[in-house]
Parts: C-alpha cells; sequence; structure tokens
C-alpha cells in the first residue's frame, strides 16, 4: 500500500453513526441504494465498503453534499437478512479515508476515496524515539481504564483487551472506536489524521468526561445532604409559591390563610369556631412535618366542609306531597297519612319534633323508595346510608384522628354530603346490623335516634357536638325480632305489609311497566301486557310480599320483546294470558287448593313466611305403640312445643270425646307437615295441630274448606297471631271458604279492605271448642 492509495469503492451513507478505525459494529440497512451497495461489495475483491456519516439524518436519499468527506474502509464481516426487507451488517473498519469524487449515485453509490495515513508519527519519534510513545500509550490506557471504570455495566473484558495493544495509533483508534462518546466528538476524532493531536484531543474529551461526571456526582451529594425527606414537601410548596410569584399570579396566599379565610365566614357555633382556630395555629406550626400538617389539613377540610348551620327551608305545601305520594306509590295509605301529618304539625309550629319513623315490611314493598319519594316530597336532601352488616361502632361515631386514616362516621359524613343540616336521612336494613369486639353498633346508634340525646351528637373524629335534631331519620327493617327493645322505643312504627294481588296489578300497569320500558327502550305502541297477564305473572310466576320479582319478570319480558322487534321485524307485541308461557316458560308456582272431600286427620293451617302467606296442610296418623309423638317436616322448638301443648289439651278433654283412658299409652300419633325440605317454626299452627290430632283420634272429619291460625295453651284457650293480612291473602288463594282466627285478632280483621276479606266467611275463636265446633263436620 503506498502512502496515498486511491481506490474506488461502494459506498454506504450512515444516519446517525460514525464508524472509526479499529471498530467492530453492526448496522442495520434498508435503503434500496445501501443494500445494493453491500451487494456490490461482496462480489468484489476483498469485500471493501467505504463508510461515511451524513450531516442530516432526516435526508433520505443523500446526495455527495449530504455526506462527510472523510470516512472508513471497512471489511464486511458477517450479512443477516431481516424481515421487511432489512440487512444487519457486521464491519471491522480499517482505514480513515477522503472521498475524492462520487462515480455514480444509482443504482448504488460508487466513490473514488484516497486512504489518509497518520501523520506527526515522525516528529514524534524524532524528538524521543520509542520512550514518548510508550509512555503516552501508558497513560491513554490509564486514562481510558479510569474513564471505564466510572461508566456503570461496562464490560470488563474491554479493559483487558486494550492492555494486549502497544502501537499508540491502534491503541488510540480502538479507544476512540470503543468508549460512548458523541458522534460529533468522534467524527472529528476520524477526521483529524495527526496522530499526536488525535491523541491530544481523545485524552483531553476523556478527561473532560470524568471532570463533568465529578462535577455530577458532587452536586447529587450536595443535595443528598441538603434535602432529607423531611423537608421534600416544604422545599416543594417553597418552589410552588416561588413559581406562582414568577409568573404574577395574584393567588400566592397560604393554605393557612385560606383556611382562616374560610373560618371566619363559616356559620357555626362559637364551640366549633374556637376549635378551627386552635387547629389552624397548629397547622401554621407543623409545616417541617409533612406527616401531622396532612393529618390536620384533613381535619381542616372536613370540618369546613360540614354544614353547622347550614340549612333548607322547610316546604310545607300538604297538596304537593300528597301529589308526590300519590305519583311514586299505590296503596300504603297508612304510610302516607304518617307522612302527611308530620307536614301539618311542621306546617303549623315553626320547627316540631321530627319523628323518626321505621318502616317494617317484607322485602319489595317499597320501603327504600318510600324514603325517597318524602325527601321529594319535602323538597330536602336525600341520604342513604345502608347499616347491612355494619359492627363496628366506629362506623357510626367515627374514628379519632390519631388513627392513620381516621374518617368521620357514617352519620356525620352523610351530613357533610348533604350540604345541609337537616337533610332526610335513610338508615337502610337497621334490623341487619350486627356487634363484635369493637363494640356495640346498636347502642352507637342510641344516642343517634334519641331525640333528647342527638342535638348534642359527638363523632369521634369531629371532636365537637353535631346537631342531629333537625334531621328527618327514616329507618327501614324487614323484621323488629333483632331490634334491641331500647332502640325500637325511640322509633315509630309503620307496617308497610305485603301487597294483595289487586294492588300488584295497580302497581304494575302504574308504575313498573312504564318503568321497564323506558328501561329498555320500547315505547307504549311497542308492547302492551294485559291486565290478565300481569295477574297470572303475580300468582303464578312470583311468590313475594313485595312487587321486586315482578318487575324482573316484566323486565324479562321487555327484553324478549326488544329482540322479537328487532329480528322478527315486528311492529308491536302483545302479551296476554294465553302467551304469557311463551315469554316466561312454564309456571313457577301453584296454590296447593282446598282438599274436594273432607277428611280425617287433614287440616289446613296458615303461615306467615319473608315472602307472603302461605298454607299448610297438617297431616296426623295414628299407630299401635308406647304413647309416643313423632314430629317431621323440619319443625322448630317452638312448634315442637305446640304440638306437646295440643296432645296435653287432647288428654285432658278425652273423656268428653269417648277418647279410651289408655288409648294414648297403646298409640303412636305422628305429626307431618308436607314440603319437609322447608323449615317451619311458630306458634300459630298450635289450634291446627290440636284439631288434627283430635280428628285423627276420634276418626272425624274435619272440613276442607277450613283453615285456621291461632296459638293454643294448656287449657285450650286461643292466643293472637300476627302476620294476619299475609295469611288470610293466602286463604283466599286456596280457595278456602272459612277462616277460624282468634278472638283478639278481630280488630285487625276490621282495618283489612274488603279485597282482602272478600269471599271468606272470618269467624272469631277464643277456645278450642269453638274450634272443634266450626271444623269438624256436623254428624248427621
Amino acid at each position: 500500500m503506498t502512502e496515498r492509495e486511491v481506490r474506488s469503492l461502494p459506498m454506504v451513507a450512515l444516519r446517525g453513526m460514525t464508524v472509526m478505525p479499529e471498530m467492530v459494529t453492526h448496522f442495520d440497512v434498508s435503503r434500496e441504494r445501501s443494500i445494493e451497495a453491500i451487494e456490490e461489495a461482496m462480489q468484489e475483491e476483498g469485500q471493501k465498503i467505504f463508510l461515511t456519516a451524513q450531516k442530516d439524518i432526516e435526508v433520505e436519499e443523500p446526495t455527495a453534499e449530504d455526506l462527510y468527506q472523510v470516512g472508513t474502509i471497512a471489511s464486511i464481516r458477517q450479512i443477516i437478512k431481516l424481515p421487511r426487507n432489512l440487512l444487519r451488517v457486521l464491519i471491522s473498519g480499517e482505514e480513515r479515508a477522503v472521498i475524492n469524487t462520487v462515480e455514480f449515485e444509482t443504482p448504488y453509490m460508487r466513490a473514488n476515496v484516497t486512504v489518509l495515513p497518520d501523520t506527526g508519527e515522525e516528529a514524534l519519534d524524532a524528538s524521543a524515539d520509542q520512550v514518548s510513545q510508550e509512555a503516552m500509550t501508558r497513560g491513554l490506557k490509564e486514562i481510558y481504564g479510569e474513564y471505564a471504570g466510572r461508566l456503570p455495566k461496562y464490560p470488563k473484558d474491554m479493559l483487558k483487551q486494550v492492555q494486549e495493544y502497544t502501537d499508540l495509533a491502534k491503541v488510540v483508534d480502538w479507544i476512540a472506536a470503543n468508549v460512548p462518546l458523541e458522534q460529533k466528538d468522534l467524527q472529528e476524532l476520524l477526521e483529524e489524521t495527526d496522530l499526536l493531536k488525535r491523541y491530544q484531543l481523545l485524552a483531553f474529551k476523556l478527561v473532560n468526561e470524568m471532570q463533568i461526571m465529578n462535577i455530577k456526582e458532587e452536586i447529587q451529594t450536595k443535595v443528598r445532604e441538603r434535602v432529607d425527606q423531611n423537608q421534600r414537601e416544604y422545599i416543594l410548596r417553597e418552589q410552588l409559591k416561588l413559581i406562582r410569584e414568577e409568573l404574577g399570579e395574584e393567588n400566592t396566599i397560604s393554605d393557612a390563610e385560606e383556611f382562616q379565610a374560610a373560618a371566619d365566614k363559616l356559620q357555626a357555633s362559637d364551640e366549633v369556631k374556637e376549635k378551627l382556630q386552635k387547629e389552624i395555629g397548629r397547622f401554621k406550626s407543623s409545616l417541617n412535618s409533612p406527616a401531622e400538617n396532612g393529618v390536620i389539613r384533613t381535619y381542616i377540610e372536613t370540618m369546613l366542609e360540614m354544614p353547622w348551620d347550614k340549612a333548607t327551608e322547610d316546604h310545607k305545601d300538604i297538596a304537593y306531597a300528597r301529589q308526590v305520594l300519590e305519583e311514586d306509590h299505590y296503596g300504603l295509605e297508612q304510610v302516607k297519612e304518617r307522612v302527611l301529618e308530620f307536614l301539618a304539625v311542621r306546617a303549623l309550629t315553626r320547627k316540631g319534633e321530627s319523628p323518626i319513623l321505621c318502616l317494617v315490611g317484607p322485602p319489595g314493598t317499597g320501603k327504600t323508595s318510600i324514603a325517597r319519594s318524602l325527601a321529594r316530597a319535602l323538597k330536602k336532601p336525600y341520604v342513604r346510608i345502608s347499616l347491612g352488616g355494619v359492627r363496628d361502632e366506629a362506623e357510626i361515631r367515627g374514628h379519632r384522628k390519631t388513627y392513620v386514616g381516621a374518617m368521620p362516621g357514617r352519620i356525620a359524613a352523610g351530613i357533610r354530603s348533604a350540604g345541609v343540616k337537616n337533610p332526610l336521612m335513610l338508615l337502610d336494613e337497621i334490623d341487619k346490623v350486627s356487634n363484635d369486639y369493637k363494640g356495640d353498633t346498636f347502642s352507637a346508634l342510641l344516642e343517634v335516634l334519641d331525640s333528647e340525646q342527638n342535638y348534642r351528637f359527638r363523632d369521634h373524629y369531629l371532636e365537637v357536638p353535631l346537631d342531629l335534631s333537625e334531621v328527618l331519620f327514616v329507618t327501614t327493617a324487614n323484621t323488629l325480632q333483632t331490634i334491641p327493645r331500647p332502640l325500637l322505643d325511640r322509633m315509630e312504627v309503620i307496617e308497610v305489609s305485603s301487597y294483595t294481588e289487586n294492588e300488584k296489578l295497580h302497581i304494575a300497569m302504574e308504575h313498573l311497566i312504564p318503568k321497564q320500558l323506558d328501561r329498555h327502550g320500547l315505547k307504549e305502541d311497542q308492547l302492551s301486557i294485559s291486565r290478565g297477564a300481569v295477574w297470572k305473572m303475580a300468582r303464578n310466576y312470583t311468590k313475594e310480599a313485595g312487587v321486586r320479582q315482578l318487575e324482573r319478570e316484566i323486565g324479562n319480558i321487555c327484553r324478549k320483546a326488544a329482540k322479537e322487534i328487532l329480528e322478527e321485524k315486528k311492529k308491536k307485541v302483545r302479551v296476554t294470558e294465553g302467551n304469557l308461557h311463551k315469554y316466561l316458560g312454564k309456571e313457577k308456582y301453584t296454590y296447593q287448593k282446598a282438599n274436594l272431600t273432607d277428611e280425617v286427620g287433614i287440616v289446613r293451617g296458615l303461615a306467615w313466611t319473608s315472602v307472603g302467606g302461605d298454607t299448610l296442610q297438617i297431616e296426623v296418623n295414628v299407630m299401635p305403640g308406647k304413647g309416643e309423638l313423632i314430629l317431621t317436616g323440619q319443625l322448630g322448638d317452638v312448634m315442637k312445643e305446640s304440638a306437646r301443648t295440643g296432645i296435653s289439651y287432647i288428654r285432658s278433654v278425652g273423656s268428653t270425646y269417648g277418647i279410651e283412658e289408655d288409648f294414648f299409652e297403646k298409640h303412636d300419633l305422628h305429626i307431618h307437615i308436607p314440603e319437609g325440605a322447608v323449615p317451619k317454626d311458630g306458634p300459630s299452627a298450635g289450634i291446627t295441630m290440636a284439631t288434627a290430632m283430635l280428628s285423627a283420634v276420634t276418626g272425624r272429619k274435619v272440613r276442607a274448606d277450613v283453615a285456621m291460625t291461632g296459638e293454643i295453651t294448656l287449657r285450650g284457650r286461643v292466643l293472637p297471631i300476627g302476620g294476619l293480612k299475609e295469611k288470610l291473602l293466602a286463604a283466599g288463594s286456596a280457595g278456602m271458604k272459612t277462616v277460624l282466627v282468634p278472638k283478639e285478632n278481630e280488630k285487625d280483621v276490621e282495618e283489612l279492605s274488603s279485597e282482602i276479606t272478600k269471599g271468606l266467611e272470618i269467624i272469631p275463636v277464643s277456645h278450642m271448642e269453638q274450634v272443634l265446633e266450626e271444623a269438624f263436620v256436623k254428624e248427621k
């Protein structure tokens, strides 16, 4: 090779990359001209290619003017073809070269280049022969070793590899090729042909990089020393304040000043304001403690959000209230009247004592929606708090703010969300509250629901009294059995009883069907459901006291009708009693009708369940035995005791009915109530079981069209029972003609509508003799 060797080589323009001599690297090629150039180089002897960098990486098709004149002659070592017409080329940089002329640019670029040998070696040799060169080589290796040691994750084998080189030119080029310098620095080193100057330039850049690293580390160390974790938030706030001042924003008031301004405007008692002033003072002195500062900030914000003396005016228009209640609910006359009475008292007095109403009834009878309608009638904010499953007293009274994550109780949080101190607050499912080791939740509710105490209700988080005396509390429950007597005593209980089938029909036609049509995107002229279909749904597709399941079945019809309208292009779907099974399938429930014939030992009793009334057919068999009483059908303890009471009564009057004295010693009685998988309990089947047992023992038939309910005593007295409305509805549905009820329940019968008692002969009884007189078939 001559001193100024000239060569003609295929050329590739590189984007954002400079290849140095002694550099082994790879790059990807996608441009057609570059691919052609590489393929041409592979065909030529030595497989050499000239690589130079583009001045502007954005240029897609560079010309000679777009390229640096100095580049590197490299050998192609490997080519890998990648998807999407990509080539990955592994090259080894060998010599510097400068472009003389670009011979042609298509189909690939080819350049006439002159190899650039190192200059300045003669001067170096003349000054201090090989000693200086060795010193420079060692010095550069040491600088490189120190620099590489400062870089994280730098390969250790690279340090070993550089030690193998002894020639200064090779060491300079190898280090330049293997340190992470910017492209402009690499291009500068590539274009420098004077070895001494290139050595000095590289050493300067390495030392400069190390100095930058040193300064960066010093700055970071100083910053870490100054800024500890506890001051971080304070510094950020100061920076934010400074930025706002620099931007010229007016909102530069500190948080403490904002809190103070809000506290001055707050409508609250002196006690509340004094507490706020104290906490704002603590907030100002806690700026250096982020943890304490955050707790105090949250407390102050909560106190400022509470509506201490903010109230809505009572709406006293009774006509409007009646209209709202009638629009939203059918029936429920007792509830509506009580609400209107409350409004009348509020209108006549300035304030009046807010009653605490407890709506009790089976699921789906509209207890929650009554509370919502009441809020609308009074034009009060409505807050619903679900108490189902709440077992921690702190849910009601709140947590003390010293605890991590402390917050107000549900009552205080409800007042805050309402925005006024006199909303209507619904405490839903109050009978589902439970207790555990964290406290008695029912006892916490005593203070909330006591008008003598709740004007100074103390929430643990707020730490100041909260006036609940103007809140209109409405509670709901499915049963009163689980509510403690002291709590029940503070509430005015209003029973929301089961709906009759006629009421269900009206509710469905006036409320449920329009609601479901709107929910399913249907219009009245697209779907019609006949009264007969609704009647059949209520009787044979649902078994409930309320209308929740009935609404689901109506929704089921709406979905199927929407599908028919879209798929079959129907203009209108008509659902009648005849085609109801097409939409809802076969009937789910059938009522056990009255027996066709009078039988011995079979009597129809009446029962109350959580989903309405039902009839129970009690069967008694007499068998030879040793006087045992066998009870089957999943009977509860109370029902078993009623059976034993009944047998004791029968034995006491056995002589009256011609029963032999030793009959009960020689015979067993088996009492069974069908549907053995369903648990049954309660005292109201007492007279029914006694009648069935006496019938089986004496062989006298019992009228098939008679049903009865009542508790029995040892002397045969008939005691009152509950759930009479539901039981009479069940008797009517079963086709009974006569119903025997306790004499003391006569007043309950008088309150029932004629719709419930229609077609039933209701006979009040006070003793078992009357029961047997009416139940047994008259002997001819």
